[in-house]
């Protein structure tokens, strides 16, 4: 619906008021006018159709003369017409064009039009889609849209709660999103990538207010206009960026037993004038968290065991603000801007009991960690859009955007035990900076064909400044280490253009094909150990990807789909800095990693019938060069090493069923079950290792609508181990649920959530290799889960809205997902 606004006003704003032409209609000497009028209607529903295109051409040249839109009631006027023949077009973005010859004479200078029935578009290129209960979950021919504005269980929370409630998707207790089981997603904000997900992806999810959230794309099929990256496929997140004719804000506020959050947004428009700006902070409580580990490792005959033990304690605070703004010249060209600013801070400490035996050395003594870390960064975006008035659909784009993030650290050792001494700190200071430019453009040929092409460059600025501080004993001064302190400069430059088709063979087949091309450039250096600079690296990449939807009846469709995607490291695994966790653990990145590959086939079933909605599919991926990190014992340092290594090939093949059905048209209930066989096989120090194992998850979410505006929401989600060649990371599940009452006539809404009422704390378990082998390693981490919070809502001002939505055209969707196995900037 917001499309069809968008197109009809920027087409109509460049024909109104145009001026009428001599000599025409009723002859130069004529001083009666006429006028046109009309109402325009859906031809199945009967309802008003607001905002469409209508306007009067001259019947011998076709040259425009007026046009208008209609209102919110369909309606539209065209007067001071002179008189003479007209042909009348009523246009509508999802409709069939209406057109009819009027004429105006002297003896009836006006023309009633008591009801124009526009009939639906069933050749339209960009509309191949199956849609079963559009308000909540919609089935494109490359995507599912989860419609999140209408969650009541998403009071209050952020975006990684808005994700697990999505189709097809896993969050775990850490943020880090999987599609399908696959990590290596790329996240978009608004059709953006941001730099916030390079360094920490659950963090950076805390920073968005699950309230500004409108939908979420979940997008399995990339088309070769997407960049290439994310082997998983590409999540996008879509705030509510309306934009109304006057003035409007929300205030939303959130108190709860974990998380404090507040909401300010504001909205104003003016003719093809509108801007828009929200902000938000958030405080979550100090907690507890409890750690359970035990290690053994076997290197050159000997046996070394560590066992840890100890509590810890954190807190975070964030904040988020965006500002956007758009003009419209005309009808043909446009401007837009927006500016989004982010701010995380988290502290955590804690004391731990250290036992060891190394080699029959057996050792206990206290560790204390003191862990500070600050995050900042900015995003500017500029964008054009020129839109050909001689042809519909043909539009032309160019993007800037720059990017910055920030990522500062401190983390503190206190290990005063004289045999196992060590008084430290460990510094490190990131700054990433990207430049990106755009073009794209889109060609209609006929009306069932057309192509997209596009060039895009992104260069990659990054700095990682690393310290390490040692205080030796009977000393009140830090000393820094010289080898374990510079500066790391990263480069990484991407050059991609791409070539894409739609076209409908039929009324019912629709196929969209392409290709991709990426260039990718790497240099890194070292301001003091000049000796580790690497010569420039560079790789190249053809992407191609074809999408076929066959639709049966109304409301069946099937689809075939393959795609390959690259999947480049991320700035946090490639980052050289040693990061010590304590005297025995040490873990950096990896500079000279390659990209993974990944070739992605699916077959997918959707149908709406009677109230329900259902989506089947199956998919089948094989991943080379898989990006993993692994844990190691380093003999000459006595410890154990984590690091990243390209370490094998993995395949999936699985299934994906998500149901969406209204009962009693109070009661919807939504739910997906997910399951996939996971095989991996590679080479970690030197040994052949291989995983296979059965992976099950699934979310389900029930909604009811009571009388007196009463809605109640309830959620459950579980996600399982993620597999590694080595063992596996933590399973996940979560359980809540929510009630909202609206008030003073819907403007304000109250609510309370509930999450996990019957489990004050949450373990979560990793197992790294095996009991019986040279390197075995378990660790249990348990956090407070059981939450309580209340929400409120206003809405002020008029709420005009005409639904008008600007997003960047530029998506920087090509590095691999953080996580938080590993390092940070």
């Amino acid at each position: 619906m917001k499309t069809r606004v968008l197109l009809a006003l920027l087409f109509i704003s460049s024909i109104s008021f145009a001026q009428q032409r001599g000599g025409y209609g009723g002859g130069a000497n004529s001083q009666i006018t006429g006028k046109i009028t009309g109402t325009i209607v859906d031809g199945e529903t009967s309802e008003a159709v607001s905002y469409a295109t209508v306007v009067i051409k001259s019947p011998k040249d076709g040259e425009t003369i007026n046009g208008v839109v209609t209102g919110d009631d369909g309606s539209f006027k065209l007067v001071g017409l002179k008189l003479g023949k007209y042909t009348v077009e009523v246009s509508f973005v999802g409709y069939q064009k209406f057109t009819q010859e009027v004429e105006l004479t002297p003896k009836e200078p006006d023309y009633e039009f008591e009801k124009i029935s526009l009939s639906a578009d069933t050749d339209q290129l960009d509309e191949v889609v199956v849609s079963g209960q559009r308000e909540t979950i919609e089935n494109k021919i490359d995507r599912i849209v989860y419609n999140a504005e209408q969650d009541v269980a998403n009071m209050g929370g952020d975006a990684s709660d808005v994700l697990r409630r999505a189709p097809l998707l896993s969050v775990d207790q850490d943020g880090n999103v999987s599609l399908r089981g696959n990590q290596n997603v790329q996240i978009l904000i608004n059709g953006k990538p941001s730099s916030m997900f390079g360094a920490n992806t659950g963090d950076a999810l805390k920073m968005i207010p699950s309230d500004q959230i409108k939908s979420v794309e979940v997008i399995t099929s990339p088309s070769a206009k997407y960049d290439g990256e994310g082997t998983a496929g590409i999540i996008n997140i879509i705030t509510k960026k309306q934009t109304p004719q006057g003035f409007a804000g929300n205030v939303d506020l959130t108190a709860g037993t974990r998380i404090n959050r507040g909401v300010v947004g504001i909205n104003a428009g003016k003719g093809r004038l509108g801007f828009n700006a929200n902000g938000s902070s958030f405080y979550s409580w100090p907690q507890y968290a409890t750690t359970d580990f035990y290690q053994k490792t076997e290197v050159n005959g000997q046996t070394n065991i560590r066992e840890q033990n100890g509590e810890n304690l954190s807190n975070r605070l964030g904040y988020f603000g965006n500002m956007g703004a758009f003009y419209d010249f005309n009808a043909y060209h446009s401007l837009s801007t927006s500016l989004r600013l982010r701010g995380f801070n988290s502290k955590s400490e804690g004391t731990n009991d250290v036992l060891e035996n190394l080699g029959g050395t057996e050792n206990t003594y206290q560790r204390f960690q003191d862990n500070n870390s600050q995050n900042w960064g900015y995003e500017w975006s500029l964008d054009y859009v020129m839109k050909f008035p001689d042809q519909e659909g043909r539009e032309f784009s160019a993007s800037y955007k720059i990017d910055g993030n920030v990522r500062d650290q401190q983390f503190e050792i206190d290990q005063d035990a004289p045999e196992n001494y060590e008084v430290a700190r460990n510094l490190n200071d990131g700054n990433n900076t990207e430049n990106t430019a755009q073009i794209d453009y889109v060609h209609p040929i006929g009306e069932k064909f057309k192509i997209e092409s596009g060039f895009k460059s992104i260069i990659r600025d990054i700095d990682s400044d690393f310290q390490y501080e040692f205080k030796p004993q009977e000393s009140n001064q830090y000393e820094v280490i010289d080898n374990r302190t510079d500066i790391f400069y990263y480069n990484q430059d991407v050059y991609a253009g791409y070539v894409s088709t739609q076209t409908n063979i039929t009324k019912k087949l629709g196929v969209i094909a392409g290709v991709r091309y990426e260039y990718t450039g790497l240099q890194g250096s070292f301001e003091e150990a000049t000796d580790r600079n690497f010569d420039p690296l560079s790789y190249e990449n053809w992407l191609p990807s074809v999408i076929v939807n066959q639709k049966f009846g109304k409301f069946n469709s099937i689809k075939l789909s393959y795609n390959r995607r690259i999947q480049r490291p991320s700035l946090r695994n490639v980052n050289p800095y040693e990061e010590i966790g304590n005297i025995r653990n040490i873990s950096f990145g990896n500079p000279t990693l390659n990209p993974e590959l990944s070739d992605n086939y699916e077959l997918g079933f959707s149908t709406f019938l009677k109230g329900t909605s259902v989506n089947l599919s199956f998919f089948y991926n094989d991943i080379s060069e898989v990006i993993q990190s692994v844990i190691f014992e380093d003999a000459e340092r006595n410890a154990t090493v984590t690091t990243f290594e390209n370490v094998g090939t993995q395949q999936n093949v699985g299934s994906n069923l998500f149901i969406s059905t209204e009962l009693f048209k109070i009661w919807t209930i939504r739910g997906g079950v997910n399951a996939n066989y996971f095989m991996s096989e590679g080479v970690i120090q030197g040994q052949e290792v291989e995983n296979n194992a059965w992976l099950f998850s699934g979310n389900i979410n029930s909604n009811i609508k009571l009388p007196n505006d009463w809605m109640i929401d309830a959620f459950g989600f579980a996600r399982p181990r993620r597999q590694t060649l080595q063992g596996y990371n933590p399973s996940f599940s979560i359980f809540g649920m929510g009630i909202k009452k609206q008030i003073w006539d819907k403007r304000g809404s109250i609510g309370l959530s509930i999450v996990e009422p019957f489990k004050a704390r949450k373990p979560f378990e990793t197992e790294l290799g095996s009991e019986d082998s040279d390197f075995y390693q378990r660790n249990v981490f348990a956090i407070p889960f059981r939450s309580f919070g209340i929400n409120f809502s206003y809405k002020f001002g008029q709420l005009d809205y005409k639904a008008r939505q600007k997003r960047s055209r530029i998506s920087n969707d090509d590095q691999k997902s953080g996580g938080n196995d590993g390092q940070t900037f």
